[in-house]
């Protein structure tokens, strides 16, 4: 594998990341709005990933050869799905947004876990950074072996 390949595959990885970030952002933003209605209620989005292995996607089995080597890989985002827990039901009858039975609906956000998915995408991003890093040391190191 082309150490130029190492950068195209960390950046599809931190742009994946990055989609993650911002999907967990927009869940943390919305936990507390309210609605009287559920199907108006804001619902947790999760971003699908998919691994990009050039030579899964050509049909032919991963042998680990050369030639298979240098055709890369990476990560695409296949899209962003709502989630489907149930939303939080809450008896509030005094509440502007309740219900004709007292209800009002909250997003099924848990915001402990959205945490800990803002820290795994951070930490994620972070380890890509480090792998460009790294490939850019080595790549200056192969050049300064002419001199």
């Amino acid at each position: 594998m082309s150490l130029l390949n190492v950068f195209d595959i960390a950046g599809s990885g931190m742009s994946a990341q990055t989609v993650r970030m911002n999907t967990v952002s927009s869940n943390i933003a919305n936990a507390e709005s309210v609605s009287s209605n559920t199907d108006q209620t804001y619902r947790a989005r999760e971003p699908i990933f998919k691994a990009q292995l050039q030579a899964a996607m050509s049909g032919q089995p991963f042998d680990f050869s050369a030639k298979q080597l240098d055709m890369g890989g990476g990560v695409q985002v296949q899209g962003i799905v709502e989630s489907d827990a149930p939303l939080q039901m809450r008896y509030e009858p005094h509440h502007p947004m309740a219900d004709d039975n007292g209800y009002v609906s909250y997003p099924n956000v848990n915001v402990v876990e959205e945490m800990a998915n803002m820290i795994s995408a951070s930490r994620a991003f972070q380890t890509n950074v480090d792998v460009m890093s790294s490939a850019k040391t080595m790549m200056q190191q192969v050049l300064s072996l002419g001199r």
